[in-house]
């Protein structure tokens, strides 16, 4: 909690708003980031031991344009250390609308938060699925934009060519506005990229073309409310066709990430300080960081040829469509959209009922999951992605598509 940052904040704004100085509507709305974003003065851990003590001299660049923006820096918030599912050395973060299983990693804590309403906004980051798994469990909107559209400069660095941060907010409204207050290069990330961010909450979506991939749509993790999101699309007036993809291994290019993370993080493993983190499981950091180091460099320059193959297959996609509709979780979609850095935004759609609390970390037969019975109601998203820079267009079709679901106001028992 950032008690006097944020109360010398608030009184700030109030005095700048009462003397008619309005900087727009972030001025005066409290805020959180995801902790490996840093704040001046302000601990920023990365949820990890060995940076558990760590207070940067400088904001980033985003905390930097939200306080331009007037907002109201409350609380760093958790994530799963070094920026991995939700555990983090402090215990593990959980969903507020299921107390007995995990928020989802890494963007947990501004997951988590931004949905019991203890932030009317945050940021988070997402190098493979870290903004958009939280916002399915937490039943929050989560934008993931364009790589290079939101510059890096002081956020902790997972990997280089595949990390981007984004707002998670309780609408797709709210997620427009933060996204453009945050929008824009900084000298500090060579990746970042000036663009334009074309949102127009009125324009017409009639007649776009939607694809999907129907087998895709057919199987878990995709669900009834996933299918019915298709329907609701015909009744917009949204045009649904059938695109493709080669059948090809994309789970390889999860070479560059991991990679990219074990050289990211090569002191920790150097030093022996991996052995510190909480997590030790085989799928936690240590363990991959560790196996990382026995991948060849004809690997990593296989893998970052059939990146740029896959890349040209979603630009031959988006030759065809406006968008794309993919379940959330579905593994494909997130190793490639990641990897080509197209954007993403993941909104609210219904509900669905759970008999066993879920999570991001492989089964272990020691500690089982806690069942239910009866099942238990949780929120449900869907997922559309843009064509790169084409930001502005997924949120307005995800404005009129939350308009047409009905179920964002909804918010969990007790928050």
């Amino acid at each position: 909690m950032t008690r006097d940052h944020a109360l010398a904040r608030a009184r700030a704004a109030d005095a700048e708003i009462a003397s008619g100085k309005y900087r727009g509507p972030l001025h005066g709305i409290p805020y959180g980031v995801k902790d490996l974003m840093d704040t001046k003065g302000i601990l920023t851990t990365y949820g990890a031991e060995p940076f558990r003590n760590r207070v940067p001299t400088a904001d980033s660049a985003v905390v930097r344009r939200l306080n331009e923006a007037g907002a109201v820096l409350l609380a760093k918030l958790s994530l799963g250390a070094l920026a991995l599912n939700d555990i983090w050395f402090g215990g593990q973060t959980m969903n507020p609308w299921l107390l007995e299983e995990g928020a989802s990693g890494s963007s947990a804590g501004p997951g988590a938060a931004t949905a019991a309403a203890l932030v009317a906004f945050s940021v988070g980051s997402e190098t493979g699925g870290s903004i958009v798994s939280p916002a399915m469990r937490c039943g929050v909107t989560g934008m993931r934009p364009t790589f290079g559209r939101v510059a890096r400069t002081g956020a902790m660095t997972l990997c280089w060519s595949l990390d981007k941060l984004g707002p998670m907010t309780r609408s797709v409204e709210d997620a427009m506005l933060v996204l453009e207050a945050i929008s824009g290069p900084d000298p500090g990330d060579a990746s970042s990229v000036p663009s334009r961010f074309d949102f127009d909450a009125t324009a017409p979506i009639a007649g776009l073309k939607v694809g999907y991939i129907s087998g895709w749509m057919k199987e878990s993790p995709a669900t009834d409310v996933d299918r019915a999101a298709m329907e609701t699309m015909k009744k917009l007036k949204l045009e649904l066709k059938e695109v493709t993809l080669p059948d090809w291994p994309y789970d390889s290019l999860n070479v560059i990430l991991f990679a990219e993370g074990a050289a990211s993080f090569e002191e920790l493993a150097l030093n022996n300080q991996l052995s510190t983190l909480k997590a030790q499981v085989k799928d936690a950091w240590p363990n991959l960081f560790r196996q990382a180091r026995f991948l060849s460099a004809v690997d990593f320059v296989q893998a970052d040829r059939f990146r740029r193959k896959v890349a040209l297959e979603m630009e031959r996609i988006f030759n065809e469509v406006d968008i794309l509709l993919v379940p959330s979780l579905r593994d494909e979609q997130l190793t490639i959209t990641n990897n080509t850095g197209h954007p993403s935004l993941t909104l609210r759609a219904g509900f669905v009922e759970v008999s066993e609390a879920r999570s991001d970390w492989a089964p272990d037969p020691a500690n089982p999951l806690p069942k239910f019975n009866p099942p238990r109601r949780v929120p449900h998203g869907i997922t559309i992605v843009g064509r790169l820079f084409d930001d502005g267009l997924i949120g307005r079709v995800g404005l009129e598509l939350e308009q047409a679901f009905g179920v964002a106001a909804q918010r969990p028992a007790g928050f």
